[in-house]
């Protein structure tokens, strides 16, 4: 098991705390499958066809065999494409306080069946031609039992609400009063077909303009924000915070290791099928849609290092993207919240 520590930050920023804490799960980095060489030795009971795969000749499985094995994944881009997000219409649960130019409702959404709550932000006035610019905002780890619609991110959402953009926060499964359970953001798909039916569903809303939509993620939804935009096109840009954004093949031996234990290490077969399953293969799918990347180099929950990994991806896929380094600061950018939120709010009014 792959520990994880514990960590709490207390924000206050307009009037509004938060609290962010490291996700205690497991990501999808064992090999599920044994391989076999050609031809297979009788086996009194053979593995499930989901997790065996058949080597070549020369006993090497080939990377046409690993792609086929990642794409049997649930979590992984190709079953996230092969799925429906129908979303639906936005329902009205309750009207909450307004700010400052904007109204705020928690409303609900259909995902998979179940219904999930979410916080809504709408501006005040005469929508722009076409409707109101969107951003489907995917919040980082917060215990689920613990987590509350109205209490997590309020100051952030607030800041891309005041600049004229409908805000949609979902409670993913087993979050708040969400339906469902809440199985993690990377070991299962649930979360992500939630944020792709919360985007399907802003696109219905004839309050909103659907050529004109965005996603912002902190921390694990920064993971769940890159893997909706390369199943949904009509994502046009995404900022990302502190973002779990790495390779997985990189994760598995550089997230928080066990103190006082070797560094985990891979052999090169674990290590290609690692690769495969990780959103970052997919990144030349982009097809130019901008990034931007924020993150402190005093993150105690995401190491720096992971956003200068996930910078050489990019660049090795072409994808356009800008990385903003901020020297000192936590997971949370306490110390450059209004430089980051002014930064992202500048660039959401480039990009959509």
């Amino acid at each position: 098991m792959r520990r994880l520590i514990n960590f709490a930050v207390l924000l206050l920023v307009l009037g509004a705390g938060y609290i962010a804490v490291t996700q205690p799960e497991n990501l999808p980095f064992r090999v599920p499958w044994q391989v076999q060489t050609a031809p297979a030795l009788p086996q009194a009971s053979p593995p499930p066809p989901d997790t065996t795969v058949q080597a070549g000749p020369l006993g090497r499985v080939t990377d046409t065999a690993i792609e086929s094995l990642v794409a049997r994944q649930s979590i992984s881009i190709p079953a996230l494409r092969a799925r429906e997000y129908p979303g639906s219409k936005l329902s009205v649960v309750r009207n909450l306080n307004p700010g400052g130019n904007y109204s705020r409702q928690v409303i609900s959404y259909q995902s998979d069946g179940l219904r999930i709550f979410a916080l809504l932000t709408v501006p005040r006035g005469t929508p722009p031609q076409g409707g109101w610019p969107a951003i489907v905002f995917n919040h980082g780890y917060i215990p689920p039992d613990e987590y509350r619609t109205t209490e997590r991110y309020v100051a952030y959402q607030d800041a891309f609400a005041r600049a004229g953009y409908v805000t949609l926060k979902s409670d993913y499964r087993g979050h708040g009063d969400s339906e469902g359970t809440a199985r993690g953001g990377y070991n299962d798909p649930g979360y992500t077909v939630d944020v792709l039916n919360a985007a399907a569903s802003l696109k219905a809303d004839p309050r909103v303009n659907r050529a004109r939509m965005g996603v912002w993620g902190h921390s694990m939804g920064g993971q769940l924000s890159l893997r909706a935009m390369l199943v949904d096109p009509d994502l046009k840009a995404a900022s990302l915070w502190a973002g779990v954004m790495a390779s997985y093949d990189i994760l598995a031996t550089d997230w928080n290791p066990p103190s006082g234990e070797q560094k985990p290490t891979l052999d090169t077969l674990n290590r290609r099928y690692l690769r495969a399953l990780s959103p970052n293969a997919y990144l030349q799918e982009l097809d130019g849609r901008p990034l931007q990347l924020h993150q402190g180099t005093a993150d105690k929950d995401v190491p720096y290092s992971f956003q200068k990994d996930f910078a050489d991806d990019l660049r090795a896929a072409r994808q356009q993207f800008t990385a903003y380094k901020y020297p000192g600061d936590n997971h949370n950018l306490s110390g450059n919240l209004r430089l980051a939120l002014d930064r992202s709010v500048a660039f959401f009014k480039e990009n959509l």
